[in-house]
C-alpha cells in the first residue's frame, strides 16, 4: 500500500526556504559580512515556496449586516518574494522544521532583507 502524497502548504505572508549554510559567499555570488555570518544574524537560501500574502479585509457597506457571509472570494496583498528567488533573511524571524527528513526554514516576508531574481534572457529582447 502506498503512503499518501502530502504537500506543505504555506500560508498568510510566509517562504518556504531552503537554507544555505553559512559561508561567506553564498552560491549566487552574495559576500556576507563576517560580522552577519558569525553572529548568524543573517542567513540565505532558494525559495521554494510562497504563501498568498497578507489578507485583505473585505470591504463592508453601511446596509450590510455584519454577520453576513458575503459570496466575494478572499483578497491578498501580493508577495514580493516568489518562488525560485534566492533570499537574504534575518534568521532570529526565521522557524525551522523537518518535513521527510528535510530542513526547511519558514520566513515572514518582512524578515526579507534582500531578493535575488534571475532574469528572464527573452526580456530583454
Amino acid at each position: 500500500m502506498t503512503k499518501p502524497r502530502k504537500d506543505l502548504i504555506v500560508v498568510g505572508d510566509r517562504v518556504l526556504i531552503v537554507p544555505e549554510e553559512g559561508e561567506e559567499r553564498t552560491n549566487v555570488g552574495l559576500y556576507l559580512p563576517p560580522s552577519a555570518v558569525d553572529r548568524q544574524a543573517v542567513q540565505s537560501g532558494r525559495i521554494i515556496a510562497t504563501g498568498p500574502g497578507t489578507p485583505l479585509p473585505e470591504p463592508t457597506q453601511l446596509d450590510d449586516e455584519p454577520w453576513k457571509i458575503s459570496s466575494s472570494e478572499r483578497r491578498f496583498v501580493p508577495m514580493q518574494a516568489q518562488t525560485g528567488d534566492y533570499a537574504l533573511f534575518f534568521r532570529k524571524a526565521a522557524v525551522e522544521i523537518s518535513y521527510e527528513d528535510k530542513r526547511y526554514l519558514v520566513v515572514p516576508q518582512a524578515a526579507i532583507l534582500v531578493l535575488l531574481r534571475s532574469r528572464n534572457p527573452i526580456d530583454d529582447l
